[in-house]
């Protein structure tokens, strides 16, 4: 053996000996504190970023900021005050209606209540119904309302109040067309949609074919159905589908 292989085996063995002084006690600290798959490079803030998320929902954002709902503060059909606190850490499902509503409402809450009773295993779970004319809808006409219909879900309040606090909620604070007109059937004319809403606050949705938000779920149409007369197809099915995501967030 020649001298030049003798320094190359020196040279070998003085980087392992390097590498092993250097490197093998981070892996045995690693190890011991089971953190052997940890990334350097990650961010110290990953956690509070709401990109990072476990679903494929979108966020309806106004401007580049996710849109959150405001708070509010209204009476439900049990007579109780119920706010928006009241429903953090919940999935929920928000409507616009009135109990005197001879069109869309009943359509609307009976497939709420298909909703309702498909996830009534879950107590984090909930729906909550604004109802558009408080002047009517007492919390008396709201709860035998909600018997008529077999609302049944601890979490589904239906809510009456201040009635310029519920149309600016509406319609700033879910985007929610709602309106008095006195030449449309009932007086009053309101959005169809349901709202999505995570557990956190946020209005979330799925994406459509092109990857923009659906934002809301179409309510007047029933998994029976399968579609309406304009061949338009029903969106209960995905709103399930959606909720059970949300859920496991």
């Amino acid at each position: 053996m020649n001298k030049k292989a003798n320094y190359s085996y020196v040279g070998i063995a003085f980087i392992i000996l390097v590498f092993g002084i250097i490197f093998i006690p981070k892996i045995i600290n690693r190890i011991s504190n089971d953190d052997i798959t940890r990334d350097e490079s990650r961010s110290e803030n990953v956690s509070t970023n709401i990109k990072e998320t476990k679903s494929d929902l979108a966020y309806l954002k106004i401007g580049e900021e996710p849109k959150k709902i405001p708070e509010f503060s209204f009476i439900d059909h049990n007579g109780d005050t119920i706010t928006n606190e009241d429903y953090l850490g919940k999935v929920y499902v928000v409507e616009f209606f009135f109990t005197t509503c001879p069109t869309i409402c009943p359509i609307m809450n009976r497939n709420l209540v298909n909703v309702q009773n498909h996830f009534k295993e879950f107590e984090n779970f909930g729906v909550a119904s604004f109802t558009i004319n408080p002047e009517v809808d007492t919390p008396e006409v709201l709860k035998a309302y909600a018997e008529a219909f077999g609302i049944t879900n601890p979490n589904w309040h239906l809510m009456t109040g201040s009635e310029d606090a519920i149309y600016k909620l509406a319609n700033e604070g879910f985007n929610l067309y709602t309106a008095k007109d006195e030449t449309v059937e009932g007086g009053f004319e309101h959005s169809g949609n349901f709202a999505l809403i995570d557990k956190e606050g946020y209005i979330r949705s799925r994406r459509d074919n092109f990857g923009n938000p659906l934002i809301f779920y179409n309510g007047l149409i029933s998994e029976a159905e399968g579609k309406d007369d304009e061949g338009i197809p029903q969106e209960i099915t995905i709103l399930k589908e959606d909720i059970a995501k949300l859920l496991k967030e």
